[in-house]
């Protein structure tokens, strides 16, 4: 039995704090890891501004907490019209600046801002650094040692959380000059892969719009237009934004496609996934994806069901190969699983694809899911509802234009570097956070060689 003793005056100074949790011997030997001379407050400016005390009376990004990925140095913002400031909306940031999660210590949710004017929720942290390389901070945001010392301070609770001051009186681990910049350029050079890699998918959605003619596709903005009762009947529809002729003019092009068109239906196997109750959620275990979690390039993680749960569930299982495609909330985004994932289960806002090989590729498929052609295929069927539901039956009709198998080897040659750039960007950070962790554990200079073994191999390998 693991057990810790602990005198008064160590409860003292941890403001009273006597419950068991927090003096569990794993916490109190990662608190004796770093001598708490400099803390993150030393370290970094207060003087960020809010939303609340500074309108900024425009449109504006905005960063929450469950669009930091987990697993890489990306996050994702959605963009807010002015006047429409979600009651969180609060920090003004700027490039450099470490937004940290104060919720769900545990996850991890740490974002390098690469941009300013983005306005970040009220339930991150934000660290501006002075007198030290941002990146560097970054990167010892991500180490273990860094949130167990966060996991230990959160209260207990159904929800754990920590205060901002929490997070600034963190005691900061400071190396010498020489293995920050080391750590610093790791960095950097990881978001520039990450980066490299969004301007790949980019330019794959634009050789795609080229291919199928529509790079300079504008849409009919006539505001009146005739329909046959007819087609109302067939459509099952009487709503007029059903019907706007931009639809037909995109169906006309679906249809002029070189390689052909196909019904989505035709072209791959679809399965629905399953719901479970929020009662269902657990602070760690199985991942249970929702539409929230799901961007083309990414799934992140935000619930989590426990393995017994898993097991019921585990026919719901994806596999490497098949699409993830969401149809409710945000219809229309689609992930394909290059690897074989781990355990996770997606919720019943989000259907499996199997695609046929033999009919399409099925990184091509992917990539035309997310493109403008199926986007407002999305747009007219989901138009008019008050709750956005992308119908299964909906979903199998959905035109697919098809390319020659050439032009869908050349998409998916892009999409392969893409994936590449992002693992080369994800090995590169874990490789920053690993060695930080170990400086700190066993020293500099021990870090320093461990680095050293790793890019001569890499070398070697390239």
């Amino acid at each position: 039995m693991k057990h810790s003793v602990i005198a008064f005056e160590q409860i003292h100074r941890a403001g009273f704090r006597s419950d068991a949790e927090y003096w569990h011997p794993e916490f109190v030997e990662n608190a004796s890891l770093i001598s708490p001379e400099i803390r993150l407050r030393d370290v970094t400016d207060p003087a960020v501004i809010n939303i609340k005390s500074s309108p900024i009376g425009k449109d504006f990004d905005y960063l929450e907490i469950s669009r930091i990925s987990t697993s890489s140095c990306e996050y994702r913002t959605a963009p807010v019209g002015q006047g429409e400031e979600p009651d969180r909306a609060h920090h003004i940031l700027k490039w450099g600046d470490v937004a940290v999660s104060t919720v769900r210590p545990n996850r991890n949710a740490v974002a390098f801002i690469e941009e300013d004017g983005i306005v970040g929720s009220s339930g991150l942290c934000v660290l501006r650094a002075k007198n030290l390389e941002p990146e560097y901070l970054f990167a010892f945001c991500k180490t273990d040692y860094f949130v167990k010392s966060l996991v230990r301070a959160s209260k207990a609770s159904m929800y754990p959380a920590v205060s901002n001051a929490d997070i600034l009186d963190t005691p900061l681990f400071l190396p010498g000059d020489a293995f920050r910049k080391t750590i610093s350029d790791a960095v950097r050079e990881s978001l520039s892969r990450m980066r490299q890699s969004r301007l790949v998918y980019e330019e794959a959605q634009n050789v795609l719009l080229s291919e199928f003619r529509l790079d300079a596709w504008q849409p009919d903005t006539a505001q009146s237009f005739v329909r046959n009762f007819s087609d109302t009947q067939a459509a099952q529809r009487i709503d007029a934004d059903y019907f706007r002729p931009k639809y037909d003019m995109m169906a006309e092009v679906i249809k002029s496609c070189r390689g052909g068109y196909a019904e989505l239906g035709s072209l791959a196997a679809i399965s629905k996934c399953v719901e479970v109750g929020s009662e269902e959620y657990r602070e760690d275990g199985i991942p249970f994806i929702r539409v929230s979690n799901l961007s083309p390039l990414d799934i992140s993680e935000e619930k989590y069901i426990s393995e017994d749960l898993y097991q019921q569930l585990r026919g719901h299982q994806p596999q490497r190969g098949e699409i993830l495609l969401s149809k409710d909330a945000t219809p229309g985004i689609a992930h394909f699983l290059r690897y074989e994932p781990g355990k996770m289960i997606p919720s019943g806002g989000i259907l499996r694809l199997k695609p046929n090989p033999q009919s399409i590729d099925s990184e091509y498929l992917a990539l035309a899911l997310n493109s403008l052609p199926v986007r407002e295929q999305v747009n007219r069927d989901v138009g008019g509802s008050v709750i956005v539901h992308w119908r299964p039956e909906q979903v199998k009709k959905i035109l697919i234009p098809i390319l020659p198998r050439d032009r869908q080897s050349h998409i998916r040659d892009m999409m392969t570097e893409c994936s590449n750039l992002r693992q080369q960007s994800n090995a590169l950070l874990m490789q920053a956070r690993d060695a930080v962790q170990m400086a700190i554990e066993q020293g500099e200079r021990t870090a320093i060689d461990w680095m050293a073994t790793g890019n001569d191999k890499r070398r070697n390998d390239g």
